[in-house]
C-alpha cells in the first residue's frame, strides 16, 4: 500500500478516523505529526495491522504487508544514498486489548547515510501485547541511526518485547537509542544481538522508567569480530514502587584492536529491586572492553535542593529521575 502524504488523503471516513486517532497519539508520545504529513519526508504509519501510510522518497523505499495481527514490513535505502531528513515511523493501536506484531527487514546499502524515528503508541493499553522482531543490516561504510520511543498510556496492561539482529559490516556505523520513559513501562522486554565487522561501530543507549509493578528487562550482546570494531552500551534505568528492572549486558572481543565499554546506571526507590549482570569475553590479548556500573538512589544535594524550592519528595525524585534519563 503506498500513499502519498496524509494531507492529501481521501480514504473512507473510518479510516481517515482512525489515521487522526494515531497521529492524536503520536503527537501525546512527543512525537511531531506534522513531520508525518510532509511530502519530502519518508513515513510509515501503521495502526494495528493496517498500513496508514506508507510514503517513499528517492533513496527510500518502503514494502509493507498487512498480516492478520500486526504489519510485515522491508526498508531499503539504496546505497551512498544520504538522507537528508529523518525518516519517520509509527506504529501503534488503540484498543485497549490486543496483539501487535511487526516484523521489520530493514536494508541499509553500502555507503548511505540514514536516521529514523521510531514512535511506538500505546494510549489505551490493559491487556496488549507488541512484538517487534528486526533485522538490521547496515552495508560497509553507511551510518544507520535508530531512535525508538515509546508512549504507554497510564494502565500498565501491556507486554512489549522488541527484539533485533543487527549486522554492521566494514567501517559501518549503527547508532541506536531505545527510550520508554512516557507512561507505564508495563512488561518490557528488549532483547538485542549487535555483530560488529572491522572498523565498525555499534553505539546502544536503553532508557526506562518503571513504577508501580511495571517490570524491565534488557538483553544487549554486541560481538566485535573484526579489528578495530567499536562498542558503547549505555542503559539508564529508573524503577521505584515494587518495580523491577534487569540488565544483561555482553560484550565480545574477538580481534585485534577492538574497544568496547559498557556504562549502566540504575536508580531504585521504595521496595523496587535494580539487578546488572555484565559479561566481558575477550579472545584477543590486544582488545579491550571496560565495564562501569552503579545503582542506588538519587542525589541527595540534588534531592535537598529541589525540597528546598518547594517540590515535595516524589515530584522532586521524579524532577531528578527524568534528568538522569533526559
Amino acid at each position: 500500500m503506498s500513499l502519498p502524504t496524509s494531507h492529501a488523503l481521501g480514504g473512507a471516513p473510518g479510516w481517515t478516523r482512525e489515521f487522526e486517532a494515531i497521529l492524536e497519539a503520536y503527537r501525546q508520545g512527543g512525537g511531531d505529526s506534522n513531520a508525518l504529513q510532509v511530502p519530502d519526508v519518508a513515513t510509515l504509519i501503521v495502526s494495528a495491522n493496517q498500513v496508514l501510510v506508507a510514503h517513499g522518497i528517492e533513496g527510500v523505499t518502503f514494502d509493507a504487508q498487512e498480516l492478520p495481527h500486526g504489519v510485515k514490513a522491508c526498508i531499503v535505502v539504496a546505497p551512498h544514498a544520504h538522507i537528508a531528513r529523518t525518516v519517520h515511523l509509527c506504529f501503534g493501536m488503540l484498543p485497549a486489548e490486543g496483539l501487535q506484531e511487526i516484523i521489520a527487514d530493514y536494508e541499509i546499502g553500502a555507503g548511505a547515510h540514514v536516521e529514523f524515528l521510531a514512535h511506538c503508541t500505546f494510549p489505551n493499553a490493559t491487556r496488549l501485547e507488541h512484538r517487534m522482531e528486526a533485522r538490521m543490516h547496515v552495508g560497509a561504510g553507511a551510518t544507520m541511526k535508530y531512535d525508538e520511543a515509546h508512549f504507554h498510556g497510564p494502565h500498565g496492561g501491556i507486554v512489549v518485547r522488541p527484539r533485533a539482529q543487527v549486522t554492521v559490516d566494514e567501517g559501518g556505523q549503527f547508532i541506536t537509542t531505545f527510550s520508554l520513559t512516557h507512561g507505564r513501562a508495563g512488561v518490557l522486554e528488549l532483547d538485542y544481538t549487535i555483530d560488529v565487522a572491522a572498523r565498525g561501530v555499534a553505539e546502544m543507549t536503553t532508557k526506562a522508567y518503571g513504577i508501580e509493578q511495571d517490570a524491565i528487562t534488557v538483553r544487549e550482546l554486541i560481538r566485535l569480530n573484526g579489528a578495530g570494531a567499536r562498542s558503547l552500551a549505555k542503559t539508564r534505568a529508573a524503577v521505584r514502587d515494587e518495580a523491577t528492572s534487569q540488565v544483561f549486558t555482553t560484550t565480545e572481543a574477538s580481534a585485534p584492536d577492538a574497544r568496547g565499554h559498557m556504562d549502566c546506571t540504575e536508580i531504585v526507590r521504595g521496595q523496587a529491586e535494580a539487578r546488572n549482570t555484565p559479561v566481558v569475553l575477550v579472545r584477543d590479548d590486544r582488545a579491550q572492553v571496560t565495564h562501569e556500573a552503579a545503582i542506588g538512589t538519587v542525589n541527595h544535594k540534588e534531592l535537598e535542593t529541589l525540597l528546598a524550592r518547594g517540590l515535595d519528595e516524589d515530584a522532586a525524585v521524579d524532577v531528578i529521575i527524568r534528568g538522569m534519563l533526559r
